[in-house]
Parts: structure tokens; C-alpha cells; sequence
């Protein structure tokens, strides 16, 4: 078939407007500076995905000064003319990407660095910052009105970063949803420990330094890397089914809590491990910090981090962290109650182990006592809203989802469902909607109206 010259003009025409929007769309840009949370919109960044990060740090508790250099190893999503990562209140003295010096611009938290030349779709790249300073604890109504990310001990430094902390200590992109692997190197004055994720690969003395170097082979979330600094008293081994288990216990805790933090750590891995799946990571332990003005304790990855705050019921629900949150983490904030509300029935699932108390009536407990009219239950768990999002509803009313959902699809469904999620999602993120698919798929019943109820209605429901 022919075609006439007008439609061969027409068809020129045609290709090469063609050309010309996907010569545009593919163009270099920026890098978005936030992937976009409503909770945190300009934590993560666009642009690319994070690999793996490379930390060098030395900290020294006489000045409180931090010195370090980050190798963050990427992959571009799109053709990058500059992207951003986040930093708070740290001085940056030079920026390498791929080994060449890159300039950079600072905006509030935001770094934003333009490479020599484009980076291509596709490309894995590196990007080395060097930078310095006194990092500051963040504060504020988000947790529990505590500080929180890089606080200051009487020995050294007691590092939990949920949920945007990270930051203040190494330059990443700060969201959840962008997780790598880790490389943390940790350098202080010797007679101190660096504790960090992953398994311990070398202790080496420096001068009058000592250097501890940690390896997190499976993905992380940024806010779950630590750099603890101080005295700590070290026992390591294995669980009884083999875990490999490291605790670090501030010598002044020694004597002063009637928990042996070792022995539960290494019951409640195992256990969790038979109920949820194999344990996600290389290794399980603790870091127990002379830390009382930090009410609060963390889920750090592999190594739950403990303030004030320690008991068993704690221990428990920091560990079920490592399979929830840690392992399958939240896709935005507002999804928290998949970390807090899943750990905290891990409370009352441990009180029924123990024959202490059934989960059932845990949840009578702490439905009955609170009234109608209590603000308790005008919170959305499955939405609970930045400043709030770590109300107890979250973790309360989370933790009787649960327990309405096994009620209603039977003990049989709901411990088939936990470990198939933890399967489904390990080492990646999920939402809300992802579970309750998973759960009607895995009972073979419509839930909309039980989630509907106790994660997205105010007020208290009726039973």
C-alpha cells in the first residue's frame, strides 16, 4: 500500500512529535527532595534508590563532636541532572560523586548535588559526603514528648532515630520506604564501645581510639541504624535454637533491674521465630544504655536498643519489631499501626504463652476500661496524623484489631496469616490495604466491616 504525500507529511508530523515528547521525558531532571509522605513530605528523595550506605564515624564524648564520612552507593530511577539527600543542622565540608568533586546547595535539611555529568536510568553510582559538627537531638510531641535520635549520655551517646532522626547523625535518604544495607564504623576513645546493626566484623585500636566495624547484610530503614557509644558490659552466644546473640548492658544497669536481658532475648527470638517465620537477620542481641531522660526504648535492627524503659513485656514487643517493622516496614507513616499495634499484641500473645493471661482477655482489659467517651477512641489508627502518630491507641487499638480479626477467622487462618506476611513482605514495605487482602485471602472472608470498624471509624466500637 501507497501512501499519498499528504499522509506521508502527516506521518513525518506525527513521529516526530513523538520524538520530541519522549526526547523530554527523558531528559535529565532533579531528584525529587522527598518521596512525598504526608506525614514527612520532604523526608526520603527521589530519584533514585538506595543500595547501600558505607558510615565512617568519630565521635568524641569530651566535645560532643561528630566527624564522618558517608559513601551512599544508589541506583538512578530517571536520567539525574542533581538529587537531594537529607542532613540536619551538620556542616558539609566536601561532596564526591563517582570519586569527582560535585557541588552542592543546602536548603533547611535538604543537600542538594549536582554531579559533573548526568546520571543515567539505571546507573548505580556513589556519592561520598564528608561533614562534621554537634549533632541535636530532635523533640517535639512525636515521641511522647521525648528526645529522640542522637542523645547525649554521661559516658557517650544513646542513638534511636524513629521516625526521622536518622538524619542528624549521617546524610541518607531518611525514609523507610528506601531501605540498603549497611557498613558502620565507629570510632571512640578506647575504654568506650561503638555498638551497632548487623554482626560485630573487627575491633581494632587506633591510638587512643578504638574502632568497632558493623556489617547489616539485609535491608534497613534508616531510622533503625544506631551508633550507641559507652561502657558496656558484653555477653555473646547463641540462642538455643542457634541465633547468634549479642548484649550490650551499661555496667551502671548491672545490678539495678531484676530482668535477665540475655536470657529473654534469646526465649523470646526463638519463640517468635516458631510463630512469626525464621528470624529475619544475622543476628539478635540488645543495647541496654544508662539513658533515663529518653522514655522510651527502640527496635533498632537486630539489636532492640533500651532506655528507661526494661521488662520483659518490653523485650518482647522489641523483638516482634524485628518481623514487624524491621523486617516488612511501612510504605508511608500513616501505616504505623502494622509495627506498633502487631508488636503490642505480641504482648498479650507472650502473656499467653507464659499461661499468665489469654490474649482475649488482654483485650477485655484494656477495652473495658476505657469508656465511650475517652479521646482514646477518636483516634484513626489506620491514619493517626503526624504529631500523634505514636498515640497508645495505636498500639491498643491496633493490638485489638488483631485480636477481633483471630476471633473472627479462627486460630487456624490468623497463625497461618502472620508468617505468610512476614514472608510475603520480608525485607521490603506494605501497607494497610496489603494486609487486609492478605488476611481475606488467606481466611477466605470479606473483613471490610471488621477493619473498617476498628481501624478507620472514631469512636469506641460495640461488641
Amino acid at each position: 500500500m501507497a501512501l499519498s504525500r499528504s499522509a506521508r507529511l502527516g506521518a513525518l508530523a506525527t513521529a516526530a512529535a513523538s520524538f520530541l515528547v519522549i526526547a523530554a521525558s527523558s531528559a535529565p531532571k532533579p531528584g525529587a527532595d522527598g518521596i512525598g509522605d504526608p506525614y514527612f513530605p520532604q523526608l526520603g528523595n527521589g530519584g533514585f534508590d538506595a543500595r547501600h550506605y558505607d558510615l565512617d564515624v568519630a565521635y568524641n564524648p569530651d566535645t560532643d563532636r561528630l566527624d564522618g564520612r558517608t559513601t551512599l552507593t544508589a541506583r538512578a530511577t530517571q536520567n539525574l541532572s542533581s538529587f537531594d539527600l537529607d542532613l540536619q543542622k551538620l556542616e558539609v565540608t566536601k561532596v564526591e560523586v563517582n570519586g569527582r568533586r560535585a557541588g552542592f546547595t543546602r536548603t533547611g535539611d535538604e543537600i542538594r548535588i549536582t554531579p559533573r555529568g548526568t546520571l543515567s536510568k539505571g546507573r548505580t553510582f556513589t556519592v561520598t559526603v564528608t561533614y562534621g559538627g554537634v549533632p541535636e537531638a530532635l523533640n517535639g510531641p512525636i515521641v511522647f514528648g521525648s528526645d529522640y535520635g542522637w542523645m547525649k549520655t554521661a559516658d557517650g551517646v544513646f542513638v534511636a532515630c524513629e521516625p526521622n532522626a536518622a538524619s542528624t547523625w549521617f546524610p541518607s535518604s531518611d525514609h523507610p520506604s528506601d531501605k540498603a544495607t549497611y557498613d558502620i564504623r565507629i570510632k571512640a576513645p578506647k575504654g568506650l564501645t561503638g555498638v551497632s546493626n548487623g554482626r560485630l566484623i573487627s575491633t581494632r585500636d587506633r591510638g587512643a581510639s578504638t574502632v568497632t566495624h558493623w556489617r547489616e547484610n539485609r535491608p534497613m530503614a534508616t531510622y533503625l541504624a544506631t551508633a550507641t557509644i559507652g561502657k558496656f558490659d558484653v555477653k555473646s552466644g547463641r540462642t538455643p535454637a542457634g541465633t547468634p546473640i549479642y548484649v550490650a548492658i551499661d555496667p551502671v544497669l548491672a545490678n539495678s533491674n531484676s530482668v535477665d536481658v540475655y536470657a529473654v532475648t534469646a526465649a523470646a527470638t526463638d519463640y517468635w521465630s516458631q510463630i512469626f517465620g525464621p528470624y529475619p537477620f544475622e543476628e539478635t542481641g540488645a543495647i541496654v544504655d544508662d539513658m533515663p531522660e529518653a522514655g522510651f526504648s527502640l527496635e533498632v535492627q537486630s539489636k532492640p536498643a533500651y532506655s528507661a524503659v526494661r521488662s520483659e513485656s518490653t523485650i518482647v514487643h522489641e523483638l516482634a519489631h524485628q518481623w514487624f517493622g524491621d523486617s516488612v516496614s511501612v510504605e508511608h507513616w500513616k501505616d504505623i499501626w502494622l509495627n506498633e499495634g502487631f508488636a503490642t499484641y505480641t504482648q498479650w500473645l507472650w502473656s499467653e504463652h507464659q499461661g499468665v493471661r489469654s490474649a482475649h482477655d488482654s483485650f477485655l482489659a484494656g477495652y473495658g476500661t476505657r469508656p465511650a467517651d475517652s479521646s482514646f477512641w477518636q483516634t484513626v489508627v489506620a491514619d493517626p496524623q503526624r504529631d500523634t502518630m505514636f498515640a497508645s491507641a495505636v498500639y491498643q487499638r491496633g493490638a485489638m484489631t488483631l485480636q477481633m480479626l483471630r476471633e473472627r477467622i479462627g486460630d487456624t487462618a490468623f497463625f497461618k496469616l502472620l508468617p505468610a506476611w512476614t514472608k510475603l513482605h520480608r525485607y521490603g514495605n506494605a501497607n494497610t490495604t496489603d494486609f487486609i487482602r492478605l488476611a481475606e485471602k488467606v481466611s477466605g472472608q470479606q473483613l471490610d466491616d471488621l477493619f473498617q470498624t476498628w481501624l478507620y471509624s472514631p469512636g469506641k466500637p460495640s461488641l
